[in-house]
């Protein structure tokens, strides 16, 4: 049970959408930053855009973040799933492309602090094709999910177990309908 009462049943409205529910005016921006960062058009693919958002919270160990956006990513990604999961268990070894491991190098040294991302973090990322409008948003997509991360875990909202189910659910109605759905 989340920390605070947030007036819905929460096996219903899990993770941000829980609280989401409470205080409509804050989701509001929060879901139209996440449709230009994940959604709106873009060089980078949606589905690698919801990976660096899974990738950022496996590392913040927020289950609901990692578990929604990892399904997000897999229904966007020909390699699905499997490959998701690759990615966060060992970046180095993924079969994606050097482009997209150096842009998750800068996304994991924003995740510890942004001023661990290095001129040599951006520099790999431009050497393998990276504009810098994808190293902005990187840094971005990066910054929100940690703030997105802490606004769930911080009020210790319930998340469904495992990456099936919910999520699955979700990421359907996420890839079809977008963020800004309930608008």
């Amino acid at each position: 049970m989340a920390h605070i009462d947030l007036g819905v049943d929460e096996t219903r409205f899990p993770g941000i959408t829980g609280p989401m529910k409470f205080r409509s005016e804050t989701a509001k921006p929060l879901n139209e930053l996440a449709e230009v960062l994940l959604r709106a058009p873009h060089s980078m693919p949606a589905g690698e855009r919801e990976l660096i958002a899974a990738y950022v919270s496996g590392l913040n160990d927020c289950d609901f973040c990692c578990n929604s956006h990892s399904a997000f990513a897999a229904a966007q990604l020909d390699e699905g799933l499997p490959l998701v999961q690759r990615v966060r268990a060992d970046l180095d070894t993924a079969p994606i492309p050097d482009k997209l491991k150096a842009l998750l190098r800068i996304a994991g040294a924003v995740q510890r602090s942004g001023r661990e991302v290095t001129a040599e973090m951006v520099d790999a990322a431009r050497a393998q094709g990276a504009s810098d409008v994808e190293i902005h948003d990187t840094v971005l997509i990066a910054a929100a999910f940690c703030m997105f991360n802490r606004y769930v875990d911080g009020l210790a909202t319930f998340a469904p177990e495992g990456p099936e189910g919910y999520y699955v659910e979700s990421a359907r109605r996420i890839v079809e309908h977008g963020y800004t759905e309930s608008l």
